[in-house]
C-alpha cells in the first residue's frame, strides 16, 4: 500500500478506537490493538511491515521524552531502592527465566536468550497508557522502573545477538557493554540537556523554543547511538533534566503551547503503534508454517507465565531490603506486589528489539530462529495488553490500596504558601514598580480572597475525608449499636470558618484578617489606562514572586514536581491573560 493510504487507514483506525473505547469501557490502547489484529486478516493490509528503525527512531524518542517529562524527580530519588534492582536484576532474571523455558521447549539457546532480552523489560508507554488507575506513588514507581530498565535489556540483547550470529563474548566484553550502555547513555543525555539549557536561555520566541524542545529527544538518541550507548537512557536523562530546568528558561506561552501539542502528538504515535503491533502479529502468524504455530503459541504462553511469576517472586524475595511504607501490613504489601506484577506490560521496546534481529548472518545465511523471536515477542505483548490490561482494574479494586491524597495536600499547601508569600511581599513590589495605593490595595483584596478560597477548599476536603472515615467506621460496627455519637455531631456542625495561614502555608488557629481599603480619591487623578498598566505590572510581579516561591518549594522537596508543574500551568495561564495573547507569544 502507498504511504498516504497507510496514513489514512491508521487515522481512521485511531478515530474508531477513540470513539469505541469509552462506550465499551475499555482502555483505548486495547481497542486499537484489537482493531490492528482485525485489519490483519485483510491480505493487502497484512503486507504493511513495521521497520525496526521506525519504532526506534520515530516512536520511541518522542514517547519516552514525554514520559520522562511527566515523571517526578522526587519520586525517582525516593524510590531508588525499588528502581535499581527492578530495572537491572529483575530484567536479567526475567530474561534468563524466559530463555530457560523456551530452550526446554525446543528453541535454540541463542534464539531463546534473544526472546528473553526482548520481553524482559516492562514498557513505559504501555504502563503510562494502561496504569492510570494505580495510586500515584505506585504508578510513578512503575514509570520510573520502565524508563530505566531498557538499558539492561539492550545489553542482554547485544550479547544474545552476538551469540546468535556465532560471535564470542567474555566477562570483560559484557562489563564493557554494561558500562557503555548506562554511562554512555547518561552522559549523552546530560550533554544534550546542557546544550539545550544554554540555547533555550537565549530564546524568547514560542516557535523556536518548542522546535528546540522537539529536537532534544532525537539528538539525545542519535548521540547515544553514535557511541553505541543506550539511546533510551539518553532520552530519559535529557527529558528529566530539561523538565526540571524548563520553568526558568522558557516562557509562559511556550510552556502552554507545549502542554497543548505534546500530549496530542504522543497520543497519535502511541495509537498508531498499537494498531501496527496488531498488524505485525498477523504478518508473523501468516509467515510461519501452521505446524510451528501450535508449539510457538505454547512457548508464548509459557514465557508470559514465567514473566508473571518471576516478577512477583522477585519483589517478594527483595522485600526485606526495601523500606516498607509507614503503617503497611504484610497483607497490604502482598496486595501491592500483585498489583505491580499485573501492571508489568510489554510494548514498543520489546517489539523494536525483536524486529532488530538481523535477517541474515555475515555469510548470507538466514538467522536461525528469527521468526520464533518475533512471533513469541509479539505474542507476549498481545497477552500482557489484552489479558493484564482488563485484569488490572479488577486487581486494583480487590487490593483496596490506601487512598493517596498526598498530591492534593501538597497542592493546597503550595497554593496557600505562594499566595501568602505574594501578599507578604506586596508592599515592597508596589514600591519597586511604582504602583499607586489604590491599585495595590485592590490587589491585596483580591489576594486575600484567593487565599480564603484556598483555605475553604482545604477545610472542605478535610471535612469530606473525616465524614468518609466516619461512614466507613459506622459501616464496620454492629448494626445494633447506637450511631448517634460523633457522626451525628459531625453532621450537625455549623459552618467552619476558614483557617488562616502563615507565610509558609501552615494553618493557624485564627481567621483571616481583611485589611481596610481606603475610599480616598487618588490625588494624582490617574486615568483608567494608567491604573490598568500599573495593575498589569503588579500582577506580573506577583506572578514572578509566586513562581519563585513555588520553585523553592519544589527544590526543597516540600512539594512534588508534578504538583509544581500543575500550579505553574495555572500561573502561566494567568500571565497570558494579563499580558494579552499577542504580547505573550512574542
Amino acid at each position: 500500500m502507498e504511504g498516504l493510504e497507510v496514513t489514512v487507514l491508521l487515522g481512521i483506525a485511531m478515530l474508531v478506537g477513540t470513539v469505541l473505547a469509552p462506550r465499551l469501557r475499555v482502555a483505548t490502547p486495547l481497542v486499537l490493538l484489537v482493531i490492528g489484529l482485525a485489519l490483519g486478516f485483510i491480505p493487502e493490509l497484512r503486507a504493511i511491515e513495521l521497520p525496526p528503525e521506525t519504532v526506534l527512531l520515530l516512536f520511541l524518542p518522542v514517547m519516552l521524552f514525554r514520559e520522562a517529562w511527566t515523571t517526578s524527580m522526587r519520586s525517582v530519588r525516593r524510590s531508588l531502592r525499588y528502581i535499581v534492582p527492578m530495572s537491572t536484576l529483575l530484567v536479567v532474571a526475567s530474561a534468563f527465566a524466559v530463555a530457560g523455558v523456551a530452550t526446554w521447549m525446543g528453541v535454540p539457546w541463542e534464539a531463546a536468550l534473544v526472546i528473553g532480552a526482548a520481553v524482559a523489560p516492562p514498557d513505559a508507554t504501555a504502563v503510562a497508557a494502561l496504569g492510570r488507575l494505580l495510586p500515584a506513588k505506585t504508578f510513578m514507581k512503575l514509570k520510573a522502573e520502565s524508563l530505566t530498565n531498557d538499558g539492561t535489556a539492550l545489553v542482554l540483547y547485544a550479547i544474545a545477538v552476538s551469540l546468535l550470529l556465532g560471535g564470542q563474548v567474555t566477562p570483560w566484553s559484557i562489563t564493557g557493554m554494561v558500562l557503555l550502555s548506562y554511562l554512555g547513555g547518561a552522559a549523552a543525555g546530560i550533554a544534550v540537556a546542557a546544550l539545550a539549557y544554554f540555547a533555550l536561555r537565549r530564546m524568547q520566541s514560542t516557535l523556536t523554543i518548542n522546535l528546540t524542545m522537539l529536537l532534544v529527544p532525537f539528538v539525545s538518541f542519535l548521540v547515544a547511538e553514535l557511541i553505541n550507548a543506550s539511546g533510551v537512557l539518553a532520552v530519559v536523562f535529557a527529558g528529566l533534566i530539561v523538565a526540571w530546568v524548563s520553568p526558568r528558561i522558557t516562557t509562559a506561552m511556550s510552556r502552554r503551547a507545549a502542554d497543548a501539542t505534546w500530549p496530542f502528538g504522543v497520543y497519535l504515535l502511541n495509537g498508531a503503534l498499537f494498531v501496527l503491533i496488531g498488524l505485525e502479529v498477523q504478518l508473523v502468524v501468516h509467515e510461519i508454517s501452521p505446524s510451528e504455530i501450535g508449539m510457538l503459541s505454547l512457548i508464548t504462553v509459557a514465557a508470559w507465565i514465567a514473566l508473571f511469576l518471576v516478577r512477583y517472586l522477585f519483589q517478594w524475595l527483595f522485600s526485606p531490603f526495601s523500606r516498607p511504607a509507614a503503617g503497611s501490613t504484610r497483607s497490604l504489601r502482598h496486595r501491592s506486589r500483585l498489583v505491580s506484577t499485573v501492571a508489568g506490560f510489554r510494548g514498543a521496546v520489546s517489539l523494536a528489539i525483536a524486529l532488530s534481529v538481523p535477517i541474515t548472518t555475515d555469510s548470507g545465511a538466514p538467522v536461525a530462529g528469527r521468526d520464533s523471536v518475533v512471533f513469541v515477542t509479539a505474542g507476549v505483548i498481545v497477552l500482557t495488553l489484552l489479558v493484564q490490561g482488563p485484569l488490572l482494574p479488577v486487581v486494583i479494586r480487590w487490593a483496596k490500596l490506601p487512598n493517596d491524597d498526598a498530591a492534593i495536600e501538597e497542592y493546597e499547601l503550595a497554593e496557600r504558601a505562594i499566595s501568602g508569600a505574594a501578599l507578604a511581599a506586596l508592599d515592597d513590589l508596589a514600591v519597586e514598580h511604582g504602583i499607586s495605593d489604590r491599585v495595590r490595595d485592590r490587589a491585596r483584596r483580591e489576594g486575600y480572597e484567593r487565599l480564603e478560597l484556598a483555605n475553604a477548599r482545604a477545610v472542605a476536603r478535610q471535612r469530606a475525608i473525616e465524614e468518609r472515615d466516619l461512614a466507613e467506621l459506622d459501616a464496620s460496627l454492629d448494626s445494633s449499636l447506637d450511631d448517634g455519637g460523633d457522626g451525628s455531631a459531625s453532621s450537625t456542625m455549623g459552618p467552619v470558618p476558614p483557617a488562616g495561614t502563615d507565610e509558609d502555608g501552615r494553618r493557624t488557629s485564627g481567621g483571616l484578617e481583611m485589611i481596610a481599603v481606603s475610599d480616598d480619591i487618588d490625588v494624582t487623578q490617574r486615568s483608567p489606562l494608567v491604573r490598568h498598566k500599573e495593575a498589569t505590572r503588579l500582577r506580573l510581579a506577583i506572578l514572578d514572586r509566586k513562581r519563585e516561591v513555588l520553585l523553592r518549594l519544589r527544590r526543597e522537596g516540600t512539594i512534588d514536581d508534578l504538583v509544581a508543574r500543575k500550579i505553574l500551568a495555572n500561573l502561566d495561564l494567568e500571565e497570558i491573560r494579563t499580558r494579552g495573547i499577542e504580547k505573550a507569544s512574542d
